[in-house]
């Protein structure tokens, strides 16, 4: 399957919160949706949902118009959505039947549900008795009941300890390995580069990168190496570089043009140094992001 968001324009009142954004997201992959407080990200997954219409653009599902009556979409919000008081049985079942599934089926799947994330015995219990880390697992299992063919998924790390995060990082890689279309929202940039084949950068209402992050990654400024020797090194070593700085065993060297890197291995050689690491320092999806999105919103 492929998701295809076209030139989507969105406004609230005198306020332009979306301009012509257009991605794609395609089963099997996980498409990370990156972007400051206020971007647009959750204003472009409300639309994806049918939660409120664009002003202009379309969102296609195979190159056709969604119909959200046939496709089933799971969705984890950043903010807690269900009912602290009520059973979690009863919640799960509730969201099921929503999804089309008979009473049977509903509670057949939500007891699966609970026993994969681990909380087995919690079926006739009360939302509000669990851990914040637990809730967040139920969260879960109510966004996978009905196994959706597309997920959205809004910073689903929140509150979860490693063990958990663990868990869920398992969970959300057999989604993606069921050849579904799964959309990833987070500011954590170490899940989004561990998932995510694909992303996309919105800065105030538009897409400001989008492609597969190693490509992205390979195009960008790649003007630093990393360097280790055996001996002790002092900043003068490396004069012919724009800047030096010690990194753990080694250092951080900038270059003006990463076309200097190997007058600069020539020279540390022609010293007889004895190098242990000289290699291109890959530019993190964090400083990729800055970059792109740390402007004003």
């Amino acid at each position: 399957m492929k998701l295809e968001i076209k030139s989507i324009d969105k406004s609230f009142g005198e306020k332009h919160v979306l301009n012509g954004v257009s991605l794609t997201a395609e089963s099997g992959r996980a498409l990370g949706l990156l972007g400051r407080n206020g971007a647009g990200k959750t204003t472009t997954i409300r639309i994806i949902m049918g939660i409120f219409p664009a002003e202009s653009g379309e969102v296609l599902l195979d190159g056709r118009p969604i119909d959200r009556g046939k496709i089933k979409i799971g969705y984890l919000p950043e903010e807690r959505g269900l009912y602290p008081k009520k059973p979690i049985g009863t919640q799960l079942c509730y969201i099921g039947a929503l999804m089309g599934l008979t009473k049977n089926e509903a509670a057949s799947q939500a007891k699966q549900l609970l026993d994969r994330v681990g909380l087995a015995d919690y079926y006739n219990k009360r939302l509000e008795t669990l851990s914040k880390g637990n809730q967040q697992k139920i969260q879960l299992a109510a966004t996978l009941i009905g196994n959706p063919q597309i997920l959205i998924l809004d910073e689903p790390f929140s509150g979860l300890d490693p063990v958990n995060a663990q868990l869920l990082k398992d969970i959300v890689k057999e989604q993606v390995a069921q050849d579904k279309i799964v959309l990833f929202s987070s500011h954590q940039m170490g899940y989004i580069e561990e998932f995510c084949e694909n992303i996309a950068i919105l800065n105030g209402g538009r897409i400001v990168l989008d492609g597969n992050l190693k490509e992205i990654k390979r195009n960008s400024a790649r003007d630093q190496l990393y360097i280790e020797l055996e001996e002790k090194a002092a900043p003068e070593l490396f004069s012919s570089a724009l800047h030096a700085s010690p990194n753990g065993d080694g250092w951080i060297v900038t270059l003006r043009n990463l076309s200097e890197k190997d007058a600069l291995l020539r020279e540390l050689v022609s010293k007889n140094l004895h190098i242990l690491k000289f290699e291109v320092v890959e530019p993190t999806l964090e400083e990729i992001f800055v970059k792109k999105a740390g402007s004003t919103i």
